[in-house]
């Protein structure tokens, strides 16, 4: 006879399990521990088998005597229901394994390796914003162009224009990582790029005019705060690294002996081997850091973080003490400090623009194509480092920069007095 409700609620553990039959093979199974288990008895290819079809009272009569049926029309079909369980939950897992998102998280993780921390960050945010809430949980292989296009559109549709783009060139990396790990087999991301509003290049802002600099390097000498951020602040213009290579320099990297700051670059080109840039500290800078040093030396990093010194200094941290110093986002950034030292570099002082570039750690290739590795024209470069100190120093001190007496050119041949003297 069928089973009713009542049976299977009053029926209580015992020492052993045993079954409460409903009919056909199906069964409750009452445990020891109290628990109502589903089973289905049935033969497979003359072999008795029991299939799970879930725990009373979450799946009821009703339910379980349908998932019977269900069960029972599979063997009919020839077919193993449990088979066919493994084999639907196996494509179940394939398809979680192969979501927008699950092989986002997947490239992030590699491609993530090598960039920067910030970056990685800024990426992983544009993702989990915009992305992954209205696609990433869709199979890869089912998004289609209209599709991913709308997505983009709600970004543009924020006046976020270069971030529709820079979302446009994720999603076509993760498409291209899809199609080499044999999850994919197109990036529908190829002509996307057009139907997007083309994108307004910015560049840093940077203050190129010497007087002007020279007020704010006097403001900036200025600050009133902690003594990493006024130090930071001071050594940007003279090393003009990026942002996040000066924040995250350690400790380790710094050889006072030889005046040399070593570390490795935030950017590389893509499959390309890490590159190491060694910038030559003029004497201004040397001094900064051995100030410095006295304050946060027991540490890894030159620049700690406020509240937490095992992490080094927020990225906001300098922007933010520019902007209290009352210099616009408009006029400088952290960045622009490398488009100044570029600009003025190469205008006022004469630096061969190759020299400039290579300090920059921009890939430079001479005449013969061979990359400058880091210490190739390092000496022409602990001169360019010291004048550009120099420079700078002269700036803050005159208040006509157009009277101050630049040296001449770098030449290979050229004496290195000051070094000497040094």
């Amino acid at each position: 006879m069928a089973l009713t409700d009542e049976q299977i609620i009053n029926a209580q553990p015992r020492t052993k399990e045993y079954k409460l039959f409903h009919g056909s093979g199906l069964y409750v199974e009452i445990a020891t521990s109290g628990g109502k288990w589903w089973r289905l008895k049935y033969q497979f290819a003359g072999k008795e088998k029991r299939l799970s079809l879930g725990v009373y009272p979450q799946v009821g009569i009703e339910a379980a005597t349908s998932a019977a049926n269900d069960a029972r029309a599979l063997i009919a079909r020839g077919l193993d229901p449990s088979a066919e369980r493994k084999k639907q939950k196996a494509i179940k897992v394939q398809i979680a394994a192969n979501t927008f998102e699950a092989i986002s998280r997947e490239w992030l993780e590699k491609a993530g390796a090598i960039w920067a921390d910030s970056h990685r960050d800024r990426v992983t945010r544009r993702l989990e914003r915009d992305i992954f809430p209205v696609i990433g949980k869709r199979p890869i292989t089912d998004i289609t162009v209209p599709e991913l296009l709308a997505v983009l559109k709600r970004i543009e549709d924020r006046e976020a224009i270069d971030t529709a783009h820079r979302a446009l060139g994720n999603c076509g990396k993760i498409f291209r990582y899809a199609i080499a790990t044999s999850r994919c087999g197109r990036d529908i991301t190829e002509k996307l790029v057009e139907a997007l509003t083309p994108a307004t290049e910015e560049n840093f802002a940077a203050v190129t005019d010497p007087e002007r600099l020279g007020e704010i390097l006097r403001m900036m000498d200025g600050y009133v705060g902690t003594l990493p951020v006024k130090s930071a602040l001071r050594l940007a213009p003279i090393v003009f690294v990026r942002p996040g290579e000066l924040r995250h320099a350690k400790w380790s990297e710094i050889n006072f002996k030889r005046a040399e700051w070593n570390f490795q670059l935030s950017k590389r080109r893509r499959n390309s081997k890490p590159r190491i840039l060694l910038v030559p500290l003029a004497k201004q800078a040397v001094s900064i850091l051995q100030e410095l040093r006295i304050f946060t030396g027991q540490g890894t990093y030159v620049f700690p973080g406020y509240s937490d010194e095992t992490r080094p200094m927020s990225e906001n941290t300098v922007l933010a003490a520019l902007r209290r110093l009352g210099i616009d986002k408009e006029e400088m950034s952290g960045h622009g400090f490398r488009a100044t030292a570029r600009t003025i570099l190469a205008e006022k002082l004469k630096i061969p623009a190759d020299l400039i570039e290579h300090q920059l750690g921009h890939l430079v290739k001479d005449p013969n194509g061979y990359a400058y590795n880091r210490t190739k024209f390092l000496a022409e470069r602990r001169e360019m480092m010291q004048r550009w100190a120099d420079y700078l120093d002269a700036l803050k001190d005159s208040e006509d920069a157009d009277e101050l007496d630049l040296q001449s050119p770098l030449s290979p041949s050229r004496p290195l007095r000051e070094l000497r003297e040094a």
